[in-house]
């Protein structure tokens, strides 16, 4: 009796975000995606400032996930949310790199930008 309580106290069993299910297997999940993310950053460019953010961040988080095995410490050490709504934005990351991919931010305007159009906030102060 007493193990079985201890046991259930152990597994988390609600979020307590509307919505949002407790995973099952939330850490290898987690690898998977970020490993995943890394390998389909690898398909813009190296100059492109969206693939070096997203690398740093993703390659920062993947190395806590992969030195914890506890799922209390890995949301700790991130400081992002819970392990279920890191893998959510690891899952949006994942459709915004191939959004990325498509745009191609990095490349040049296609109609140069019109004389003085960046030139508004310049010199203003709060």
């Amino acid at each position: 009796m007493f193990f079985t309580r201890t046991l259930r106290l152990a597994v988390k069993e609600t979020t307590g975000i509307f919505g949002l299910a407790v995973h099952p297997n939330p850490r290898p999940a987690l690898l998977n995606l970020y490993r995943h993310a890394l390998y389909k950053l690898e398909t813009l460019p190296d100059s492109s400032v969206y693939r070096k953010s997203v690398q740093a961040i993703i390659s920062q988080r993947l190395s806590v996930v992969q030195k914890e095995e506890d799922v209390k410490t890995i949301e700790s050490t991130i400081g992002a949310g819970q392990i279920e709504e890191l893998i959510l934005q690891a899952e949006d990351e994942l459709k915004l790199i191939d959004k990325m991919a498509e745009w191609k931010p990095w490349e040049p305007l296609e109609v140069p930008a019109p004389p003085g159009q960046w030139e508004y906030f310049v010199g203003q102060s709060s």
